[in-house]
């Protein structure tokens, strides 16, 4: 375990991001931010200076990362993944109070600017988010002192005679009273929108020449001053890309390829927060256009998929657009759109899904060596080529629910995933589970003369293993190799092998074994989750 995480560690960039530490389940027990991962990543392996991050390193099996931006950005990924999530040792972010936002009430006759720390759909305009919250803070003290912006919840009109303090310490126009007029206000709400919308050089430089000045005067406190005010005008010049003021749905690909090896990153924002990503490698012939094949892969991405987005961003277009636009629309019934973006936001964040998609083809290499010895090993006669692995999700078993994910020549193969629902086992039986899947699996395979694999792999001990046998004996595929991988101890049990082979930990058979039970269980736990999430929506 230990050598994994230190090839982990040698693999992590010197750039900011996202990280995962994952226990031997996949599950992720805790989530942190860097400006670089790197170099964050390896404290964690220096002497512990507290029991929090001994407990994470005693759980930890695995390791995990995505890139941003910056460190910002990271800030943001990591309150959306850890409230998405509900790491363990995440003792902050759990709650669902997140990132401040200002909030401006165009919709008001004499607008008005508050925090707030929630986005809702009711005509004002939003800006945000802010990290930190004092950063917020300062803009709306900025917008009140230079364009006489209200931050009450003051009627206008109103009962009220004279103006409150904040008028008389210039933080406000004073509307309430009548002290300035709806067209002189409405300018500075439009000069107020300009600054928020980033468009901020002409004010950057009226301040510095005031700086400058009460430098020249050696009034050095209000030269401060001023330089404190650019200095917040230019942070908010960075602005979050992994969260949206819009609210909207929106799948994020990004695509790398590597001869005959095709990587591709989705984020998915979800109600205007990326909250989740997911990863896959394909194989594609070398001389196949790119373009066809990220259209044959996001046909069956949508084919299976039920979290259908309404904006769909793509890293480069293809043919089938307007059919596979069309085809989404249908099955959620609301129109779905197709786009490649050119510039703004939501090209920033299509290039930051094809720099996870780059470091996705160097974290999955191909695995010859691995099968070659894995044959070896399981004394078969050719290196296995197609491996499927098994695995079965529940809670206390309800909504029991199994997986079978397809690696070809060592890499996951994800349009042959498939998913099962659980249909003639009551309660938490994951032996008699993995035994009707995998009878589910095969006969249809014979039925409709479907590839076998060259290796069978189930998550589990000799249980699992012995179920599997005994589904295979019924269906008269006894010459099919089966073999199962325990946790913990990660010991390998085959018919011939009944205590078990123990692999050296470094051996890339053992590794690759363990890529394919991670990956069945990932798969086995997101279907078993959402389909707990759609039942409690039901209820």
């Amino acid at each position: 375990m230990e050598d994994k995480l230190k090839q982990r560690l040698a693999e992590l960039p010197d750039k900011a991001g996202v990280y995962f530490f994952k226990n031997a389940g996949g599950e992720i027990v805790y989530i942190g931010k860097a400006r670089s991962l790197k170099d964050r990543v390896r404290s964690y392996f220096l002497t512990p200076a507290d029991l929090k991050v001994t407990n994470i390193m005693a759980e930890t099996a695995d390791i995990d990362f995505i890139l941003t931006g910056s460190e910002k950005e990271a800030a943001f990924l990591e309150n959306n993944f850890v409230q998405r999530y509900q790491p363990k040792f995440n003792l902050r972010l759990k709650d669902d109070k997140s990132f401040p936002y200002l909030k401006l009430t165009v919709g008001e006759k004499y607008p008005g600017i508050t925090l707030t720390r929630k986005v809702e759909d009711d005509g004002a305009r939003y800006f945000g988010p802010f990290s930190p919250a004092s950063q917020a803070r300062k803009t709306i003290h900025l917008l009140n002192k230079y364009f006489g912006m209200r931050g009450c919840q003051e009627d206008i009109p109103g009962k009220r005679r004279r103006a409150c303090l904040e008028h008389d310490l210039k933080l406000c126009s004073a509307p309430c009273v009548g002290s300035i007029g709806e067209a002189e206000y409405r300018e500075n709400v439009t000069n107020a929108l300009l600054f928020l919308e980033g468009r901020t050089d002409q004010l950057l430089r009226a301040l510095k020449q005031k700086m400058a000045e009460a430098s020249g005067r050696l009034d050095y406190e209000q030269a401060a001053h001023w330089r404190d005010l650019i200095r917040t005008i230019e942070q908010l010049k960075e602005r979050p890309q992994l969260i949206s003021v819009g609210l909207e749905d929106t799948d994020i690909f990004g695509l790398a390829r590597d001869k005959d090896r095709l990587a591709l990153y989705v984020f998915f924002m979800r109600r205007g927060k990326v909250r989740d990503a997911e990863e896959m490698v394909a194989r594609e012939p070398e001389e196949a256009p790119v373009e066809a094949a990220l259209a044959r892969i996001l046909d069956g991405f949508y084919g299976q998929s039920e979290d259908l987005p309404d904006k769909i961003l793509l890293p480069r277009p293809i043919a089938s657009s307007p059919a596979l636009a069309d085809q989404i629309s249908r099955k959620k019934g609301s129109i779905v759109r197709i786009s490649v973006p050119q510039r703004g936001r939501d090209r920033k964040l299509v290039e930051m899904a094809v720099r996870n998609a780059e470091r996705l083809l160097k974290k999955t290499r191909p695995e010859h060596a691995a099968l070659s010895e894995l044959a070896g090993i399981l004394g078969l006669d050719r290196p296995p080529g197609r491996i499927e692995g098994f695995d079965i999700s529940n809670t206390g078993g309800e909504e029991s629910v199994g997986s079978v994910v397809v690696f070809e020549h060592g890499e996951p193969s994800r349009n042959e995933y498939r998913k099962y629902k659980i249909k003639s086992v009551a309660g938490p039986n994951d032996v008699a589970s993995l035994q009707e899947v995998v009878g589910r699996r095969y006969a249809r395979a014979l039925r409709e003369g479907r590839r076998l694999p060259d290796l069978i792999l189930v998550d589990g001990g000799k249980g699992q293993l012995h179920a599997a046998e005994a589904e295979l004996r019924k269906l008269g595929l006894t010459g099919l190799p089966v073999v199962s991988l325990a946790k913990r101890e990660e010991v390998v049990f085959t018919p011939a092998e009944k205590e078990g082979l123990r692999l050296d930990r470094t051996a890339p058979a053992l590794k690759l074994l363990q890529h394919i039970r991670d990956e069945a269980h990932r798969f086995a736990v997101t279907y078993h989750r959402q389909r707990r999430k759609k039942k409690s929506f039901a209820s």
